[in-house]
């Protein structure tokens, strides 16, 4: 256990030393990876998926057009553009530009990156561009002419901060920014909610709600909805938990009664509910819709649109005009049908489209505003995805296919179910060669399990190419903490809790060596985040399942989060380092802490950005030191922008992935460690 941090200087994000540091650490992992013959080679076949021209550009339909944000070899940074349906069903799209960031950040000598943009309803005459120097989550405010195709001289414009900011008409927004002392919440966003008016200084505006100093974050927001325009203001009072109010003409709050636990908001005349643990006499995890006004009046019947059951939760739900299209989760397949409004009475039900087994279907895009048009992606993880579009209670078509990307001859796909310490049954998928033919090779097995995040099916040309094609298999590892199974699943690893997903993830791993898939020496395990702490987990719990661990953005200092960035946030998902109750589950949860001279580790690749502002790169950097210091096996990989993604564009997303894929490749499959 380390009571005083001799690291600490490395939270220094810029400091002088702390970049040489890194800048040392970087040098030695370019050596040990990007020197062999497989090297270059890899990276540009990565490259290439990510650039390719024949991806499909999926679309948000803003009024008439269809706007997309598209990189590729000849745009970097990206190019903001737009097109019509009937352009788009071409092969060949003609795409109206609206805003190149390649020649914005070189007119202006700056990394700009696209962070998106709010489009104003209902006319979609102006946006509300925001902008990330090289990937950080604080973003520059611009106002945007969708007419004249070029920014608002003395329009909306906000200096770099994590805003949070949107249309209530033409000339006010409602905002929450770094206005100054005061201003943010411990976690670093917003505190406040102002209204603001054109032609006036932002700290000037008005304040229409302001939260409380220790909640994550408050925010406001303009439903122009016609017919039922209404605004919102909200208080996070902590990750999972927030407060909902009904903004009167009078400044008036209106405090919408749900659990504060629930996700909800208003959809015309509808309020929505998704409770988080039992309310009214419905299951956690179910969806609710009530009457907004009726709500507010006192009436609790509700309309059950979703009940869970202990195999199958809700995956999600869009809106058309007179329709809600439902996804669900049958043992983390995916199930999609549309739901029908009934004045009285139960809401109609028809299923929408045949989803293939070990698939997932998706609802890309709607217009909840005028028509029950509908966007669809269909994917497998061997079967590349199609984008279909359809009007409810007519004919879908089939709008574009994705090329096959890695050669799948010989793969197959299966989902297995592990038993966990404590007798819980988790799901994985398996991605790779038959190994009852072939006998136990290299597999990577990858995890998350936290925040309430599902991994389900997906198509991946990187991972394919990178170690499908190579003869490895692919693992997918469904763990507690994760929404596979609703909110009861995430809840099983909470707080102290947190090792429940551990255990699940081991005994993933487990089960994958009693199956003949792998062996330990020829078994990785990658995650990002809080994947990444759970991959620091693995090294200080579980050394002997693995063979090597990549972490990607990772947090590993369960002592310290909580004082690092936006780690403020977060202590509802893992306690409180400054709570007496909390700080013992914590120190035994801290890799960093954890971590030790007298074991033998499997060998170890940290990722981080220098520009990441949400997880501070003072996690991997640290947690690098002290495997040093402790004589194991650990590189280091900090690229200088791209924030939390860990890259700003295609060039450093291909290497970063050709990094961990060369680092695995090199200790599961040694002997063949040159392709």
């Amino acid at each position: 256990m380390i009571d005083n941090d001799p690291y600490a200087w490395l939270e220094d994000v810029e400091g002088e030393a702390a970049l040489a540091w890194v800048a040392e650490r970087n040098a030695e992992t370019e050596a040990a990876l990007t020197r062999g013959p497989g090297f270059a080679p890899l990276r540009k076949r990565l490259r290439d998926v990510l650039d390719a021209p024949d991806r499909i550009p999926y679309t948000a339909r803003r009024g008439r057009h269809l706007y997309n944000f598209w990189r590729d070899a000849d745009h970097p940074r990206g190019l903001w553009r737009r097109t019509t349906l009937e352009e788009y069903r071409t092969p060949t799209p003609a795409w109206e530009v609206l805003l190149d960031i390649d020649a914005l950040a070189e007119a202006e000598g700056a990394k700009w990156l696209w962070a998106g943009a709010r489009v104003r309803r209902p006319d979609f005459g102006r946006a509300l561009v925001c902008l990330s120097r090289d990937g950080g989550d604080a973003v520059e405010v611009r106002e945007f002419d969708l007419d004249t195709l070029g920014f608002v001289e003395d329009g909306f414009r906000l200096p770099e901060a994590k805003t949070r900011i949107g249309w209530i008409d033409e000339d006010t927004v409602f905002v929450g920014t770094d206005t100054g002392p005061g201003s943010l919440t411990d976690s670093g966003y917003p505190r406040t909610v102002r209204r603001w008016r054109r032609g006036t200084p932002p700290e000037a505006a008005e304040t229409v709600f302001e939260a409380e100093k220790d909640d994550v974050a408050a925010a406001g927001w303009h439903d122009p909805t016609p017919g039922f325009a209404r605004d919102f203001v909200s208080r996070s009072t902590d990750f999972h938990h927030s407060e909902l109010h009904l903004l009167t003409g009078d400044g008036t709050l209106v405090r919408i009664d749900v659990p504060a636990d629930a996700d909800a908001y208003a959809h015309r005349a509808h309020l929505i509910v998704v409770p988080k643990s039992p309310w009214l006499g419905h299951p956690a995890g179910s969806l609710l819709a009530f009457g907004f006004d009726a709500f507010l009046a006192g009436d609790r019947t509700a309309r059950v649109l979703f009940t869970p059951d202990a195999r199958t939760a809700l995956a999600g739900h869009s809106w058309t005009r007179n329709h809600l299209i439902l996804e669900t989760m049958h043992d983390v397949s995916t199930r999609i049908e549309v739901l029908t409004p009934a004045p009285d009475g139960p809401w109609t039900r028809e299923p929408l489209a045949d989803v293939p087994a070990l698939s997932a279907v998706s609802v890309t895009d709607t217009d909840p505003d005028a028509s029950d048009e509908y966007f669809l992606d269909v994917s497998g993880f061997l079967q590349p995805s199609t984008l279909y579009r359809g009007t409810i209670g007519g004919p879908m078509e089939t709008l574009k296919q994705a090329p096959a990307r890695f050669d799948t001859a010989g793969l197959t796909v299966a989902q297995h179910f592990a038993t966990s310490e404590d007798g819980t049954r988790v799901p994985y998928f398996v991605i790779g060669p038959d190994r009852t033919a072939t006998g136990p090779g290299p597999a990577l097995l990858h995890g998350y399990g936290g925040f309430e995040v599902s991994l389900t099916p997906y198509y991946g040309a990187v991972t394919g190419r990178a170690w499908l094609e190579r003869g490895g298999s692919f693992v997918i590892a469904n763990i507690r903490g994760g929404g596979e199974y609703g909110p009861a699943w995430h809840r099983a690893a909470l707080g102290a809790d947190r090792p429940r997903a551990y255990e699940d993830f081991a005994a993933v791993a487990t089960d994958l060596v009693d199956r003949g898939i792998t062996t330990p020496a020829m078994l990785g395990a990658s995650g990002g985040s809080n994947g990444g702490l759970l991959m620091g987990a693995m090294v200080t719990r579980y050394p002997e399942l693995f063979g090597a661990v990549v972490a990607d953005v990772p947090l590993l200092d369960m002592l310290r989060f909580h004082r690092l960035l936006a780690g403020a946030s977060w202590t509802a998902e893992y306690g409180n380092p400054d709570d007496p109750a909390d700080r013992a589950h914590l120190e035994e949860l801290s890799p960093y802490h954890r971590l030790a001279g007298d074991r033998t580790y499997p060998p170890v690749l940290l990722t981080t950005s220098t520009r990441d502002d949400r997880v501070h790169p003072g996690h991997a950097r640290k947690a690098a030191a002290r495997l040093r210091e402790l004589g194991h096996r650990v590189l280091l990989h900090e690229n200088t922008g791209g924030g939390h993604a860990g890259a700003g564009d295609n060039e450093q997303a291909a290497h970063n992935k050709a990094l961990a894929h060369t680092f695995l490749w090199q200790h599961l499959a040694p002997a063949d460690a040159g392709r």
